[in-house]
């Protein structure tokens, strides 16, 4: 039983950051140090008192654990640091922009998207 124990506390170190749950970015400088650590980046960003933002956040810590791709998940708020509203076009939130190797290859601005719908749209664009 104890060596269970010692492979899940292993595993758990190894994980990526975000790979249980969304990070929270604070700033520009924080966003890029993120992507460029990860493989395959899923950033969210929202606003405060944004419900539909709000509702996103179990979804895409499970689609951090459910996609194919070893996934950081990441969310940002855009107003915390004006720069990025203009950097990555932010009109609407909740946007999900997905990084791969440091660069954005994907974005969505649809108001909710289910967990399966979202997994598959990461899973797609990170091959």
């Amino acid at each position: 039983m104890e060596s269970n124990t010692v492979s899940n506390d292993a595993d758990a170190s190894e994980a990526p950051a975000g790979a249980n749950r969304p990070v929270s970015l604070s700033d520009e400088d924080d966003l890029d140090e993120f992507v460029a650590d990860a493989d395959v980046a899923l950033v969210e960003f929202y606003t405060d008192g944004c419900g539909i933002c709000a509702s996103m956040e179990p979804v895409i810590g499970n689609v951090a654990r459910g996609a194919d791709a070893d996934l950081a998940v990441g969310t940002v708020n855009p107003r915390d640091d004006p720069p990025l509203v203009e950097r990555f076009d932010v009109r609407s939130v909740p946007l999900f922009v997905l990084f791969v190797d440091g660069e954005p290859v994907a974005r969505r601005a649809e108001g909710f998207i289910p967990g399966d719908e979202l997994t598959a749209w990461v899973d797609e664009h990170a091959a």
